[in-house]
């Protein structure tokens, strides 16, 4: 009786050493787990052992079927989601479009009454910062402002919008444009005519307010995703539709694709991404390969998959995901794509993921690579 004890003591341990990686990292928060490093001295000298070779066959096997277990059982201690914020009250206005009750031409103090403090501010493809206001990423907005601090760019992704057209995040396509008019099917920049590839994805439209950009989600009912205005005045400061490539332009990209993220999973009730900033590098490496040598794939010229290339930078997962975007203007076309992509969508919109690293290159031509990798430990 007490040598099958026996054994049974020694197979929970090895158990546990097998499914470590599972359980550390969380507890080690709390616990000083250092001591462990002279068990793992001790395990390993009885794991060499042959006699005990079945026991961790066995032990193996068990691991393997509750990994789902142990899994769910880090991820719904790490899932708790940030208290929930009160939508605004969304004042009438008189502007085409305001978002959270801002309106192009307000000044920065007058908006920021509305919107409070900007968390992180991130060049855009126009030369100015897009400033970025929420509450763990809900009421989601993008400010643009211009050399006197007057509003002259918005976006928002979120339930936040109020236009004199009636128009709401509920609202379709074919109600988009029987308020607002035939959308653009080009952009003149100098004496070039842009062609916009909206794939049905988004509608240009020129307004008296400026340039108004709708996007539409084709997985629910081609319902607004996303609604971007700028001043003609800031669209026509710029001299391409791809913005001039430098380092604060991408990693302002990355930034902000990584927001937009974000701000898409806590509408769906989903925890938030963590920054990993190794995987970034991982990820712009990808990128500029992609960019310097003319390919958009996941596996690179070597043969190397994501995973390949996260394992060789020293990554460690359980469970990953890697979603590539090419061509698009923004972060933010960059991003209303691949939620329109059902693929792309489920790496963002995936529970088990818990972190995310986004790198951007550009080629030649100034056009965006971008690398976003998800995954947990």
């Amino acid at each position: 009786m007490w040598v099958r004890r026996i054994a049974g003591v020694v197979l929970l341990v090895i158990v546990l050493f097998l499914a470590r990686p599972l359980w550390e990292e969380p507890l080690g928060a709390y616990v000083d787990l250092s001591f462990l490093e002279r068990m793992d001295q001790t395990i390993e000298r009885v794991m060499e052992d042959p006699g005990v070779s079945d026991a961790i066959d066995s032990a193996k096997e068990l691991t393997v079927s509750l990994g789902g277990r142990f899994q769910s059982m880090v991820s719904d201690a790490g899932e708790q989601l940030p208290e929930t914020e009160e939508k605004p009250e969304l004042a009438a206005t008189d502007s085409l479009f305001a978002i959270h009750n801002v309106t192009l031409g307000m000044s920065k103090e007058e908006a920021q009454v509305q919107v409070g403090l900007p968390l992180r501010l991130m060049r855009n493809e126009y030369g100015t910062d897009w400033h970025s206001y929420h509450q763990d990423y809900q009421n989601y907005s993008l400010l643009s402002y211009d050399k006197d601090g007057r509003v002259n760019g918005m976006y928002t992704n979120q339930d936040i919008i109020s236009s004199t057209t009636g128009l709401t995040m509920a609202s379709t396509k074919t109600q988009v444009r029987e308020s607002l008019g035939t959308p653009l099917t080009y952009i003149q920049k100098g004496r070039i005519q842009y062609m916009l590839d909206t794939r049905d994805e988004f509608d240009v439209f020129k307004t008296d307010v400026g340039y108004v950009t709708v996007f539409y989600d084709l997985h629910e009912g081609d319902t607004i995703s996303a609604v971007q205005v700028v001043s003609d005045s800031l669209e026509n400061s710029r001299p391409s539709i791809y913005a001039a490539a430098g380092d604060e332009v991408k990693q302002g990209f990355e930034l902000l694709l990584f927001e937009l993220t974000n701000s898409s999973r806590i509408q769906r009730q989903l925890p938030l991404l963590k920054w990993d900033e190794q995987t970034r590098i991982t990820a712009r490496a990808h990128s500029v390969d992609m960019a310097e040598n003319e390919f958009f794939s996941h596996t690179n010229l070597e043969g190397q998959s994501p995973f390949d290339r996260m394992t060789e930078d020293g990554i460690a997962f359980q469970v990953a995901g890697e979603n590539l975007a090419y061509g698009q203007y923004s972060s933010i076309f960059a991003h209303e794509g691949l939620m329109n992509s059902l693929g792309h969508r489920e790496n963002i919109v995936n529970r088990d993921f818990g972190y995310l690293g986004v790198g951007a290159a550009f080629n030649e031509e100034d056009q965006p690579y971008y690398t976003a990798k998800f995954f947990n430990r």
